[in-house]
């Protein structure tokens, strides 16, 4: 079938973020509003055929993704733009003066998407949940899925559609599901309303879909090799897309009728009311594509477009399981080989060519161009020189080293399980789990287990399930992590008691120099009890049989409720270190579960704005160091989401000690909730985590453990599934590149992680 269609070209490249364009929305005559995870808005204003930057709109902590354009109205005369971001919130922002004029806090985890519904603003988040927003104001809140919601539109007829990563579209009429909407095989991630026809899903499956309100596919368009992150439509029927495989496709009728290449992944795409395509690419570049002669960019733009477009496909394509910028070049040739028939293989132009050796002749043949396959990650693993269709990680346990176990699916899995276990001088008893071990990691999971064996050596018959067996019950198929899962939780142990004690008594005698403040200071008796506690806490070697009284916690609560707030960091810091004796941390609990609140109040007191530093050191330090004693373990899950928000601030400081504290603060609670099982904390300390390893101030340790919680979360957690909906691929990849070795050892962690099925 011909279809009628004029081919899209480049018409301008607006450039200015510094990072990933997540977002766009088309602004009426005001222009194009784009978002980044460079934490900005940028407002694109139309100069006679070409757009230009006019405003920078700051205000989100975070990256920024979903946005929605507010027309012209009386609060808004020159209409306004609504934002949501990663760092939880929703902003709205007045274009006349470029301020922002709301924030609307309510959201657990990241934003995803933003909707207008007549004057009320509509968003979802990964939190699983619809806000309704009126004048500022929340109206209502719903749990609209079981899983993130990432994508939520309005359709002409009044009702909300949403798109979630439980692989559905839901149909809302007010806060009640009226139809649920299943056929993808992944998360939906974006939507858009199709003119007249239904509603337009794009899914991480691949795939776009097009629905009739009903529910029926009316159109499924298949095409792209990645995630599908966003849809758009115009009203001449054109369809568009934008992919992790680093396309824009352009569909008619359900065809793919044009394919535009980008130096990285597509994260949004929209269509102008002109015809006109715009999209977002990760190289922070927006770029604006036509059909109009008039509009095309001129021959050097069209030049640098086309370079960018081939040295980005040169830096990802892999020759002979090397990365082709990897290969020497031409020169190489002229360094003679040192064996007849030497292979080399060198980079020409965009391609990799092999050469082999003429020892006679003393020169270098050309034998031809070397190809991978379409996706070198399917090349067939090799074991001593020979290829096998797996080549397993086998950990037997009890400290032994992991072994390599090769087998082809053709192979009978109990053969290679006998000869394997002799080669490897292992017990055949253990037969039995190596055969389930290969079918489940190998996928065959009809195969008949063969309960006939006889051991050659021995004359038993085969393992029986529920038989003793010496072997451990980790066999396991586990790749080989540097960093994760984190095991146990870090303590700030280390105190100076000598100048804790000095600056107390410091700060005493000035309180018995003040005539108003007399009453707070300590008595005679306090000061030695206050020495004696420190006596105590000095003499760890003692700590398992060493006690502390009720009259010495209560001192302690005493001076952080009745000294003024420039005062009791140093009565923190002693609590910081009573929680890490025994005794001490069980006495502690008795009053706080006494006096409902009392570590809650003094947790805000030392948190609100404007904190003294001093205070809030040693205060998200002894929270910290709670995680040591099991006996805190449900106060601190209870009161996960306050503690978390209080000190929120720690880690875009500029002083290293907070941030390092906030994010071992981070570790701690995901060790916890793991052991846990906790799935909604878990989410919120992984949403937390993210944000904290964009920030660009994090000092070297600070990220190291913000990313060892992302990967253990991942890894032993309930929340890999939500890990990849945020994008966690792209902050691995951003931390393997680092130069610091751990954060790229912790990069590629992670990075494997994203790969597993």
């Amino acid at each position: 079938m011909e279809i009628d269609f004029n081919e899209y070209k480049l018409s301008s490249e607006l450039r200015g973020h510094e990072d990933d364009v997540r977002g766009i929305c088309v602004c009426g005559n005001a222009g194009i509003a784009t978002s980044s995870r460079d934490r900005t808005v940028r407002l694109w204003s139309l100069e006679g055929h070409k757009y230009a930057a006019s405003r920078i709109l700051l205000g989100h902590t975070s990256f920024v993704g979903p946005l929605a354009w507010i027309s012209p109205n009386e609060e808004f005369p020159e209409g306004g733009v609504v934002s949501g971001g990663m760092d939880t919130l929703v902003l709205v922002w007045d274009l006349r003066t470029g301020e922002k004029v709301q924030t609307l806090k309510g959201h657990q985890l990241q934003v995803t998407s933003v909707a207008l519904d007549g004057g009320d603003i509509v968003s979802a988040s990964v939190d699983c949940t619809l806000r309704r927003w009126r004048n500022g104001q929340p109206t209502e809140s719903w749990e609209a899925h079981k899983a993130a919601i990432q994508a939520v539109i309005k359709l002409p007829s009044g009702e909300l559609v949403t798109g979630s990563s439980d692989t559905t579209l839901k149909l809302w009429r007010g806060s009640k599901s009226t139809h649920t909407f299943a056929g993808h095989t992944d998360t939906v991630r974006g939507l858009a309303v199709m003119s007249d026809l239904g509603i337009l899903s794009a899914s991480h499956d691949s795939s776009i879909r097009l629905w009739s309100l009903s529910g029926e596919v009316l159109m499924e368009m298949v095409g792209h090799t990645s995630i599908v992150y966003s849809v758009d439509s115009h009203v001449s029927g054109l369809i568009v897309s934008g992919s992790e495989d680093c396309s824009a496709k352009i569909w008619k009728d359900g065809v793919c009728v044009q394919t535009i290449e980008h130096p990285g992944c597509v994260w949004d795409a929209k269509f102008l009311d002109n015809g006109d395509i715009v999209t977002g690419c990760s190289d922070g570049v927006i770029r604006i594509w036509t059909v109009h002669q008039d509009r095309l960019a001129d021959s050097l733009e069209l030049e640098s477009y086309a370079s960018q477009l081939s040295q980005y496909k040169r830096s990802r394509k892999r020759v002979g399981g090397l990365k082709l910028d990897d290969l020497p070049g031409l020169e190489a040739l002229q360094v003679p080989g040192t064996s007849d028939g030497q292979t080399k293989v060198v980079r020409e132009g965009d391609n990799g060519v092999a050469y082999a050796w003429n020892l006679r002749e003393q020169k270098w043949d050309k034998i031809g161009e070397v190809v991978d396959g379409p996706d070198d990650n399917l090349r067939r693993p090799v074991f001593d020189g020979i290829e096998y269709d797996y080549v397993f990680d086998v950990d037997i346990g009890d400290g032994e080293p992991i072994r390599k176990l090769p087998y082809n699916r053709s192979d009978n899995p109990y053969d290679t399980a006998d000869k394997w276990l002799l080669k490897e001088n292992l017990p055949l008893s253990y037969r039995q789990q190596i055969v389930e071990f290969i079918l489940q990691n190998s996928g065959q999971k009809d195969f008949t287990l063969d309960s006939s064996f006889r051991d050659p050596y021995t004359g038993s018959s085969a393992y029986i399930p529920g038989a003793t067996s010496s072997m451990s019950a980790a066999v396991s198929a586990k790749p080989t992590f540097k960093h994760i899962p984190k095991k146990g939780v870090l303590v700030f142990d280390v105190a100076q008691f000598d100048g804790i004690l000095k600056k107390i008594t410091e700060f005493n005698n000035a309180l018995l120099s003040d005539s108003e403040n007399k009453n707070s200071s300590l008595t005679e008796l306090e000061f030695s009890r206050l020495g004696a506690i420190i006596k105590v806490l000095k003499d760890t070697s003692h700590y398992h049989s060493s006690k502390l009284a009720d009259v010495d916690i209560a001192l302690l609560l005493k001076l952080l409720n009745s000294w003024p707030l420039a005062m009791i960091f140093p009565v923190i810091d002693i609590l910081r270190m009573t929680v890490l004796h025994p005794d001490g941390a069980t006495v502690l609990l008795k009053h706080v579960e006494a006096e409902n609140g009392v570590l809650s109040e003094i947790i805000k007191k030392v948190t609100t704005n404007p904190a003294i530093p001093a205070n809030l050191l040693t205060s998200i330090r002894a929270v910290t160091n709670l995680f040591k004693n099991s006996c805190f373990y449900n106060w601190l899950q209870k009161h996960r989401s306050e503690i978390l928000d209080a000190f929120s601030s720690c880690y875009s400081s500029p002083n290293k000690n907070l941030q390092l504290s906030y994010s071992t603060l981070i570790l701690n609670y995901a060790v916890l909730l793991i052991e846990k099982k906790d799935q909604e904390g878990q989410s919120q300390v992984l949403s937390a985590a993210l944000v904290i390893v964009e920030e660009e101030n994090l000092e070297v340790d600070s990220k190291f453990r913000v990313l060892v919680a992302i990967g253990s979360l991942m890894l032993d957690g309930l929340v890999r599934k939500i890990a990849l909906d945020l994008d966690v691929e792209d902050i691995a990849k951003a931390a393997k590149a680092s130069k610091d070795a751990k954060i790229a050892e912790v990069g590629a962690d992670i990075e494997l992680l994203t790969k597993q099925s």
